[in-house]
């Protein structure tokens, strides 16, 4: 009789307990307090002024419109997804009378959001991205989203950052940033933030925008954006798509990562595409079909075959002239409230005299801003106010509501006047 095997292939030197996920395990901890004071400021969601999540009224008419469609099925999706969403998400970020579709430079795939967008790209470059004198060390902005970290190094790249939030000004430290792009090696990949820059609310001006890409095209870095954001920013889709649209006609070969989680509210939809973007040339329509291919079977390996639901949704808007009118409307309603709530945190902290400077939080943008306040001033608001936000000062504005913004904002002032 055999014995039982008591030993595991898996010991703790081996495969050691990893640490919670930090924006997960502040979540788990709001949940937990009964305090009837509680603040939500760290979740990266958009929620109404009664602090609920908002589906908008243009995704229930698509749900409406689907949930009656005589022919709706759930057959697989091909590998690449649904055409008729993965075109006009492209067309969305480019324009529909961007050169590069004419000239067949842009291959489109669907992704499990803007994650698996960004996923499937740092898999494309691990493996591609091998050409003569390239560096393959990713370069993010410090700070960046967190998970940018881990899924690039999970897939074998490098990375390294370039300075971009400025601690004295909270805003932009463009020549820092222009200073390190300058200096990394020539054809460094560079991740950027399209437009809302998470975590810090922090975009480039227009004028620095070009600044950036001028730097760039004389190191020939590769650019690699990251738009979670379009729409939701500004509430103008086209304002929020002008860097990108700016380095495809500067001729940049490129790649960007679309989520349609926050402008569509399709959080757990998981709705979001992968574009590449060829360089003008002869050979362009040539280089576009094999990326293509490539993304094909790296996508197979991975998912198989993304889901429909949500990116049926996003289609029938983006296809449906009115529909898209009422989306772009339902997206100057969230990006309003969320100015709204810049504007009353700012004004409550400067009426209270709380001690610094506060324009940042209107001069930033987006549904994050960084506050400038520090960890310690941070952990003491979540025990004294129940008032829960990532410890790098960085809170979700979508949190704030008329009911809860100046228990925040008299909570800030006792707090930095007590540590200042």
């Amino acid at each position: 009789m055999a014995s039982s095997v008591s030993t595991t292939s898996f010991p703790a030197e081996a495969v050691p307990q990893a640490p919670e996920d930090p924006l997960f395990g502040l979540m788990r901890a709001y949940r937990a307090d009964d305090s009837p004071d509680k603040v939500d400021l760290g979740i990266g969601a958009y929620r109404d002024d009664n602090a609920k999540p908002w589906v908008l009224p243009v995704v229930k008419k698509a749900d409406e419109i689907l949930r009656n469609d005589p022919n709706l099925n759930h057959e697989y999706l091909p590998i690449a997804g649904l055409a008729s969403f993965t075109n006009k998400a492209g067309e969305l970020l480019l324009g529909p009378s961007s050169p590069a579709f004419e000239e067949k430079r842009v291959s489109s795939t669907q992704t499990i959001s803007g994650t698996g967008a960004v996923h499937l790209g740092a898999l494309f470059l691990a493996k591609f991205y091998k050409v003569n004198g390239a560096s393959r060390t990713v370069y993010l902005s410090n700070p960046t989203w967190a998970n940018h970290n881990q899924i690039f190094t999970n897939v074998g790249l490098s990375i390294t950052t370039y300075p971009y939030f400025d601690k004295k000004t909270k805003g932009l430290d463009i020549e820092g940033m222009k200073r390190a792009l300058a200096d990394a090696p020539e054809r460094s990949i560079i991740l950027l933030h399209a437009c809302a820059h998470n975590p810090t609310g922090v975009d480039p001006t227009e004028e620095q925008w070009r600044e950036i890409a001028d730097v760039m095209a004389a190191k020939k870095h590769f650019p690699f954006f990251d738009c979670a954001y379009q729409g939701f920013a500004s509430g103008d889709l086209d304002r929020d798509a002008d860097a990108i649209r700016y380095f495809v006609e500067k001729g940049f070969e490129l790649l960007i990562a679309q989520s349609f989680a926050k402008n569509f509210g399709l959080y757990g939809e998981r709705a979001g595409c992968f574009h590449y973007v060829a360089p003008p040339s002869p050979q362009a329509a040539e280089i576009t079909t094999r990326v293509a291919s490539q993304l094909a079977i790296l996508q197979r390996s991975e998912i198989s075959n993304p889901p429909i639901y949500g990116a049926r949704i996003a289609s029938t808007v983006l296809n449906d002239k009115a529909l898209f009118e009422e989306w772009k409307e339902n997206l100057r309603t969230m990006s309003g409230r969320i100015l709204t709530m810049r504007k009353a945190l700012r004004t409550k902290l400067e009426e209270l005299g709380t001690p610094g400077t506060w324009n940042h939080i209107t001069d930033q943008i987006g549904m994050f801003s960084f506050t400038g306040l520090s960890e310690t001033q941070v952990l003491r608001l979540r025990e004294e106010f129940h008032v829960y936000m990532t410890k790098n000062g960085r809170i979700s504005m979508a949190g704030l509501n008329t009911r809860n913004v100046e228990y925040f904002a008299k909570a800030v002032d006792k707090i930095v006047r007590e540590t200042q």
